[in-house]
């Protein structure tokens, strides 16, 4: 069964390839454009009050929906290319981070559990 991650994926393959963007779709080049859009996502909240952050206009939330696709495009396009499963590394991570934030001592508290060995 392929998941609509997983067509996802396929589909933004097949518009590297058929553009001849492949060879430009390094690892680092994609980690680096992430990282740019991720940029542009951040400007857009930038001024807004934690309030305004909640409930944008919908101009500004246009806007937000336009960079939070160009971040799940390359994030995608990212982990095609090395290969990596997208969900199975949040479910691994969620697992990892329920076992070092317990909810009964970290509750309705923001501090960080102590780094482990693998980040």
């Amino acid at each position: 069964m392929t998941t609509e991650l997983e067509q996802l994926a396929e589909r933004l393959r097949a518009f590297a390839r058929v553009r001849d963007w492949e060879q430009f779709h390094t690892p680092k080049n994609l980690a680096m454009a992430l990282a740019g859009e991720v940029g542009e996502l951040v400007a857009e909240f930038q001024w807004l009050t934690a309030e305004e952050s909640g409930s944008p206009d919908p101009d500004a939330l246009a806007r937000m929906r336009t960079e939070l696709g160009d971040v799940t495009l390359y994030l995608v396009r990212l982990a095609d290319v090395l290969g990596v499963d997208l969900v199975e590394a949040a479910r691994a991570k969620l697992d990892e981070n329920d076992r070092r934030y317990d909810a009964d001592l970290y509750r309705g508290s923001a501090r960080k559990a102590p780094p482990t060995s693998n980040g």
